[in-house]
Order: C-alpha cells, then structure tokens, then sequence
C-alpha cells in the first residue's frame, strides 16, 4: 500500500509545483472577492490536483502496468482514495494557512475568524465530489476521463453561487444543529465507503 501511494506522488513530482500553482492562483482569484473563499480555495485545490493525479495515471498507463505486478485491484484503488484525502487535506488546511495570513496582513478585507466547521464542511463537500468521481472514473478510465474532469471542471463552477446562497442561508437562520451535522457527516462517510466498494468492483472487473 504504501509503495502504491509512493508511486502516485512520484508520478505527479514533476507536476507537484502545479497543486501549489492552484492554491496560488485560486486564493489570488477568490480571496478579494468571495466571502467563502476558505471553502472554495480549499475545494479547487484539492479537487484540481486530483484530478492531476488521474490523468497522469492515464497518460502513464500506470493502471496497465500496476495490474500486471502481485498487487490486488482492491489496494490499487485503496491507495488511490487515501490519495485523494491527502490533498483534500492539503488544499483544506492549505486553504486555512493562507486565510489566516491574509487576515493578519490584510484586514481592511474583513476576513472573518474562522471555526472547526468551516474546515470540516469543505472536508465534507470533497469527500462527496470524490465519491462521484472515482467510481466513474474507474468506470470510463482512459475513454472518458478528458469528459469527466470538464464536467465537474464546469460544474464546480456553477455550483459556486448556489452553495455560497446556501451556506448563507443556514448561518443566518442557524440550522446548522449538532443532530443536522452527525447525520451529514454519517450520510458523507456511508457514501465514501459505499463509492469506494463500487470503484473496486467497477475496477475488478474491468478488461485491462
């Protein structure tokens, strides 16, 4: 597993600057101008560099050659879901590192201060964009995954404004309760895993 995970950050090491370009360029876009900067940032970034990891993975071949050694399918997509988490960490906490600084730096930008749940919640909305896009990634692999990026490329995009609007609504009208928030996060968890069985499967029985 853990020589899985070393090869997909050896792949991407000629391409790592790159996950450091989006948090740049997305915290410089974003920042000045949304009031939910931290929860975009962090979602971009982490959700961009995914997607990095997979298409390198296709224009490697990697999963061609990864099933052709003594490794199971299963951890295979094992490593690449923990994968997924470590830059969804990267990008959340990235996100926060740069919120706090800008805060320090620049406070005629109003930033406001910042709690567990503005982490967690990013957390949450990228651990159900993932479970989205894997299975369907392992699904399509190399034939549709150009298609799948865009779209989620694109949906992320509109998406914005709408989540932004919701978010607004339920901090205003304070119906994030503590009994709202545990069956979110356990409905969150259930479909990662649930998503995380159909890729092994999707990929267990897919012709390589």
């Amino acid at each position: 597993m853990l020589n899985l995970l070393r090869k997909d950050f050896i792949a991407l090491k000629s391409s790592l600057w790159m996950t450091l370009f989006y948090l740049a360029v997305f915290s410089a876009a974003l920042i000045p101008r949304s009031e939910f900067s931290l929860y975009f940032v962090g979602i971009y970034t982490a959700f961009a560099s995914v997607s990095l990891v997979t298409m390198i993975d296709i224009k490697n071949n990697n999963h061609h050659f990864l099933v052709t050694l003594p490794v199971s399918r299963k951890h295979i997509v094992q490593a690449k879901y923990i994968t997924a988490i470590l830059f969804m960490l990267f990008g959340v906490l990235g996100s926060l590192g740069i919120h706090w600084f800008v805060k320090l730096a620049f406070p005629q930008l109003n930033k406001p201060d910042y709690t567990v749940l503005d982490i967690l919640v990013p957390m949450g909305i990228l651990l159900v964009l993932t479970s989205i896009y894997m299975p369907l990634f392992y699904a399509l692999s190399k034939k549709g995954a150009g298609i799948i990026n865009a779209v989620f490329l694109i949906a992320l995009i509109i998406m914005a404004q709408p989540t932004a609007f919701m978010m607004t609504l339920l901090n205003e009208n304070h119906m994030m309760s503590n009994n709202v928030l545990f069956m979110a996060a356990a409905g969150i968890l259930l479909l990662f895993i649930a998503s995380y069985y159909v890729a092994v499967t999707l990929f267990s029985r897919k012709d390589m």
